[in-house]
């Protein structure tokens, strides 16, 4: 039996903390897991400029809510949980997430969470537990599922190397050029020719 574990930003929604720098001006927010691999320094300079700027949990969540999925994903996640179960694991957090996970017709997604102080404001971040996408992969082997996993970033890589099979969806030279082991697709398109192999059928059928 498959099980696929999937990143959520950068493969089916923008990144959200670009779309908030974009917003806001903040050129140093434009920062993700794409360029720096250790999450724990990316989110402390992430709270420490949201401090500096006095910007609140609601002044993020308003520029999700102008964010659109990328063209195609929500087919293309259809199209995956039509042939098997599929799981969202994120280094989001829920307090974020809530629109996104409508428009993809509310996919299970596993993330984080954050505190939030009587103001408003984002006052630390909570992990649901350390190096949680390879042990989310790890626990779905012990139930003997056969894990394909994908995802874009440094903070994917410890789960693509757990799961079976890993790719590489749409990422950064530099991630290409760290994990050659990984294949790369492009398109969703690659993706369904890659997975529909994976599970033993073509990917002309229809569901």
């Amino acid at each position: 039996m498959h099980i696929i574990c999937s990143d959520l930003e950068g493969v089916f929604i923008p990144e959200i903390w670009i779309n908030v720098a974009e917003r806001t001006g903040i050129e140093e927010l434009r920062l993700t897991t794409r360029d720096i691999s250790d999450y724990d320094v990316l989110m402390k300079r992430r709270l420490s400029i949201l401090e500096a700027n006095r910007l609140k949990l609601k002044d993020i969540t308003d520029v999700i809510a102008t964010m659109e999925l990328m063209p195609g994903a929500r087919e293309f996640l259809d199209w995956l949980r039509a042939r098997t179960q599929v799981i969202v694991v994120s280094d989001t957090f829920v307090e974020f997430a809530r629109p996104m996970m409508e428009k993809l017709g509310w996919p299970t997604l596993l993330c984080h969470g954050l505190t939030i102080d009587a103001g408003g404001a984002i006052a630390d971040y909570n992990l649901r537990q350390p190096d949680g996408k390879r042990k989310v992969v790890q626990a779905f082997k012990n139930l003997n599922y056969e894990v394909l996993a994908m995802g874009d970033s440094y903070n994917d890589v410890n789960m693509l190397k757990e799961a079976q099979q890993g790719i590489l969806f749409r990422p950064p030279q530099n991630v290409i050029d760290e994990y050659p082991q990984f294949p790369v697709a492009t398109t969703y398109d690659e993706l369904k020719v890659i997975f529909g192999k994976a599970l033993g059928e073509g990917v002309n059928r229809e569901v």
